[in-house]
């Protein structure tokens, strides 16, 4: 299995939510990844950080921001450049998948944990 990097935008330490899990998870089947969120803190072994530097090595984005909190994170994603976006449920967005496709950005509406478990990432 090839590592893909993977950028979680929305991580967070809460040990409850879907990108905590899903941070774990990626790393346990050999992906490294870039915690990015609001919430100081770290989630399997990485800091999180907020969204500012900008990554260019990054293969997928993998989104826990709702779907109205995403328009100012439009940029940031954007020239992030990743291969593909990953739209987890409730994060849903046309407008930014439009905008990825028109840069060549493959974009998927689904979950990354569900992914991971099918061996479909």
């Amino acid at each position: 299995m090839a590592n893909k990097k993977t950028l979680i935008l929305g991580a967070t330490p809460d040990s409850g939510r879907y990108a905590y899990l899903a941070a774990n998870r990626l790393v346990s089947h050999g992906h490294s990844i870039v915690n990015v969120g609001l919430k100081k803190g770290e989630v399997a072994g990485v800091a999180i950080e907020k969204p500012e530097q900008i990554h260019h090595d990054i293969d997928t984005i993998t989104l826990y921001v709702g779907t109205n909190n995403l328009p100012p994170l439009y940029d940031y994603i954007l020239e992030t450049h990743p291969q593909r976006i990953i739209f987890n449920p409730g994060t849903e967005n046309g407008e930014l998948r439009r905008k990825a496709e028109e840069q060549g950005i493959e974009t998927i509406y689904a979950c990354t944990l569900v992914m991971l478990s099918t061996g479909q990432y």
